[in-house]
């Protein structure tokens, strides 16, 4: 079975919605772009727009056979839902027949980090020696010293700089605007980059002139960074130090907002910088800071 043109065109149509509209990273946009052709597929000649919840629910019970995990179903069923408000919304469909569907409960796992000493390790064997190597090891200190998302700081444009004060401005999920803080040595390492070694990065190609829209972060053709490159970059640097962890750049985000609220600092001020729509997605990093709380009982019980 294939799908036919109408359904082409609204899947189109829905992964230009989830990139530009609501602002999905490249990596969930792919998944929901996945998602909805296998469902179009099945679909086949019968086409999406006319389907009601009990059509959505058979196949539902159709991908029920492979098994897949909690995190996975629930993903597919989210999919579902958005594409179906988007079809609503363009006035495909009198209603949205995902609307009621039941997400199963996702187990909640504790989110990995690493510790200061792991982080600094990583960033001591970086190879500095090549511009590449000074852009990477600038990259990793902006990812300790902000929790910012790797998509946001692919996404980085001179235009959302305020180094003065210590600021970047990003656009997270849902493009929701917020302001990240950095550290001085973080702020060192732009500027040494920005003003030294980006040019040299992409040393045998012409660069135009920097503006607001300009790529912070470039390759060697010039052209932006993507989230694939940092990625392998953290891959080679564990390898190559033996670390026992399977490190990603995500981790660096949980390893920011862990050692912040370890040190005491306000769930609220964890919760606006790491661009947080509840609470409750920041209040998981409590249950992993059990170091700060036993020193705490440590310093102030009288008989500890």
């Amino acid at each position: 079975m294939g799908l036919n043109s109408n359904s082409k065109q609204d899947l189109e149509d829905f992964k230009s919605y989830i990139l530009v509209e609501k602002n999905f990273s490249e990596h969930t946009a792919k998944a929901y772009y996945a998602d909805i052709l296998a469902y179009l597929i099945w679909l086949g000649d019968e086409g999406c727009e006319g389907v009601n919840f009990a059509k959505v629910r058979e196949y539902l019970h159709h991908i029920s056979v492979y098994n897949y995990k909690k995190t996975t179903l629930a993903r597919k069923i989210a999919s579902l839902r958005t594409f179906y408000k988007y079809l609503h919304r363009e006035k495909k469909t009198e209603n949205n027949p995902a609307e009621n569907l039941i997400s199963p409960k996702r187990p909640r796992s504790l989110p990995k980090f690493l510790t200061t000493d792991e982080v600094e390790q990583i960033l001591n064997n970086i190879n500095m020696e090549t511009p590449a190597g000074y852009r990477n090891r600038t990259i990793l200190e902006l990812l300790w010293a902000s929790g910012m998302r790797v998509s946001e700081l692919s996404n980085l444009n001179f235009g959302n700089l305020n180094l003065e004060n210590n600021e970047i401005t990003v656009f997270g999920k849902g493009a929701k605007e917020r302001i990240i803080l950095i550290t001085d040595r973080a702020k060192t390492y732009l500027q040494n980059y920005i003003n030294t070694v980006r040019p040299m990065v992409a040393k045998d190609y012409p660069l135009p002139p920097v503006n607001d829209e300009s790529p912070v972060f470039i390759n060697k053709t010039g052209y932006r960074l993507q989230t694939k490159t940092i990625r392998n970059v953290i891959n080679e640097i564990v390898e190559k130090i033996e670390l026992p962890k399977h490190v990603t750049p995500h981790m660096f985000r949980h390893s920011f907002a862990t050692h912040l609220i370890e040190n005491g600092a306000d769930l609220r001020v964890v919760q606006e910088l790491l661009g947080h729509a509840s609470i409750s997605n920041t209040q998981i990093y409590t249950h992993i800071s059990t170091q700060h709380m036993k020193q705490v009982y440590d310093e102030t019980h009288p008989r500890a």
